[in-house]
């Protein structure tokens, strides 16, 4: 047996990086190059990186054997907001990208990228803010018809904005709000699912470490469109025999799923994941003593569904560290990554 120490504080320099990194869906470029030099620094023998026409980066490591490859995804994409009309007032409505809630985004600072990287800052919030003028604003709906950019330039029209070189179709980054505790829980924005890149990373780190390869080569995807359904579903090698999707584990009222494990997620809303993956992950939990749930995501889809959906024929599994408030301020805690990544790296090393 291969004994593996997963280098947590080395995922969470990661993280903490890669969080801070924009990568709304739709802009990749940082984020993606972020991961590259990453990954690429960890100098594991084998490995080698390129990227697919669609701006996702694809890491390959070879293994032991290469009968059965398979295949590690996680999306680096994240939730955002895009400039949709510059009011007469100079303020922006905004067009959300991916499933945003508008009330867990109320106040909070943004960066309006310019086409040509111009950069102006700002915050989100409702029409007619004031309380002392507007006393409806306490109950009225928060969607993108009452919610918008203050910029903190002095623009009172729709030209004074656009003399900044803001134009309709430019990004706006939504503050991370990155924080680590001394009680080991990590609060962000868009743990949903740079969490999940680190586990991998993680995961990486620790074979490197131990010097070990991998049982079969390995493909993995880190997808930049996943937030919008398509993410995964392009750029895999043909041959891929199964994959492990590696993504937040949903928790709530009704979840099995908690902050501190490691989730095998046997359904979602595409369906079940497939029963041997599945098996094999528990397999591997148990005999590696990793703490972990087994869960069911009732209003969620991986790219492990978009793959499936595009007519890939890998067998597909899904796991994923506990995030809290998915889809707002979100938080998880060291131990569920730790789980998590050394779950996957136990796979990676798997024979079968």
């Amino acid at each position: 047996m291969t004994d593996l120490t997963i280098p947590v504080d080395t995922l969470l320099d990661f993280l903490v990086g890669l969080l801070n990194t924009p990568s709304p869906t739709g802009y990749h470029v940082e984020a993606m190059q972020y991961v590259e030099d990453a990954f690429a620094a960890l100098q594991m023998p084998g490995l080698s990186t390129s990227r697919t026409r669609k701006g996702a980066l694809l890491i390959r490591v070879a293994g032991a054997a290469a009968d059965a490859p398979r295949g590690l995804t996680a999306h680096a994409d994240t939730l955002g907001l895009m400039v949709k009309e510059i009011k007469s007032s100079g303020r922006l409505r905004a067009t959300s990208i991916g499933g945003i809630m508008w009330s867990g985004i109320e106040f909070e600072g943004v960066t309006v990228r310019t086409h040509d990287n111009r950069r102006y800052r700002g915050s989100v919030i409702p029409v007619n803010p004031g309380v002392h003028v507007n006393r409806a604003v306490h109950t009225a709906e928060r969607n993108e018809e009452t919610m918008e950019i203050r910029l903190d330039e002095r623009v009172a029209s729709v030209e004074d904005v656009r003399a900044l070189g803001i134009e309709v179709g430019d990004f706006i980054f939504l503050d991370p709000r990155v924080e680590l505790s001394t009680s080991g829980f990590i609060r962000s924005r868009f743990l949903d699912d740079k969490a999940g890149v680190a586990c991998i990373y993680g995961a990486l780190a620790a074979l490197q470490a131990a010097g070990a390869r991998p049982a079969q080569d390995v493909a993995i995807l880190i997808t930049n469109y996943e937030e919008v359904g398509h993410g995964g579903a392009a750029g895999w090698p043909e041959d891929l025999a199964e994959m492990v999707v590696v993504d937040m584990a949903a928790l709530g009222d009704g979840q099995n799923s908690d902050e501190f494990h490691t989730t095998i997620c046997v359904k979602d809303s595409g369906g079940p994941y497939h029963f041997e993956v599945n098996n094999r992950l528990r397999r591997l939990a148990e005999s590696f003593s990793i703490p972990y749930k087994v869960d069911i995501y009732p209003h969620y889809a991986s790219d492990g569904t978009a793959y499936w959906r595009a007519g890939g024929d890998a067998q597909v599994g899904l796991i994923g560290p506990g995030v809290d408030a998915s889809h707002s301020y979100e938080r998880t805690h060291r131990e569920a990554l730790e789980h998590s990544a050394h779950l996957i790296a136990r796979y990676l090393l798997d024979e079968g």
